[in-house]
């Protein structure tokens, strides 16, 4: 189970230049963006990453917005960059890492393991997830699945972050869930 109080939320790579050409790119913003708001209710901190973003253009500003800190990288995996030492300068505890972001068979995915070789438990947010092709895009999640890498949905992370209705945040989270479009 992810506990809020060891988990970090990481959103990797929703920038601007690249978003247009993301298959279902503002549905995984919209996603990634419910996910921050759950995530600031509950206290855990998001960490941002921007690749290249002299060639990629920074995060969209909705994202940037609920970000903690930015990490600027040029790996296509985050640790190299300087990932873990920003999780850990916000909280020396962080165990968990839940990540979401573009290109899910690219960055994503190389931090995501990454992060799993460094000893973090890894989960990823397939439906805030998104790559040009679907297809690229399952092809990671099947892969980070077979490594070990948890694939939850939107409101299974939340839950295990809440674990109880007694949760001080319960409430506000669960408009957060009501007011959510769910695609059929």
């Amino acid at each position: 189970m992810f506990n809020q109080a060891t988990s970090a939320l990481i959103l990797v790579d929703y920038q601007t230049r690249l978003l247009p050409s993301i298959h279902g790119g503002e549905a995984a913003v919209k996603a990634a963006l419910m996910l921050a708001q759950a995530a600031a209710l509950m206290e855990v901190p998001v960490i941002g990453t921007e690749q290249n973003p002299e060639g990629l253009g920074p995060n969209d500003e909705r994202i940037r917005n609920c970000c903690n800190e930015t990490v600027l990288k040029y790996s296509f995996n985050g640790v190299e960059d300087g990932l873990v030492a920003s999780i850990q300068k916000i909280n020396s505890s962080i165990n968990q890492t839940v990540l979401a972001g573009c290109e899910t068979h690219v960055c994503l995915m190389q931090t995501a393991l990454g992060l799993k070789a460094k000893g973090f438990d890894v989960a990823v947010v397939a439906e805030a997830c998104g790559s040009r092709s679907p297809n690229d895009k399952q092809l990671a999640i099947e892969r980070m699945r077979d490594q070990g890498i948890t694939i939850l949905g939107i409101e299974m992370i939340i839950f295990e972050w809440l674990t109880t209705l007694n949760h001080p945040q319960f409430k506000n989270i669960l408009q957060l869930i009501k007011n959510r479009e769910v695609k059929n």
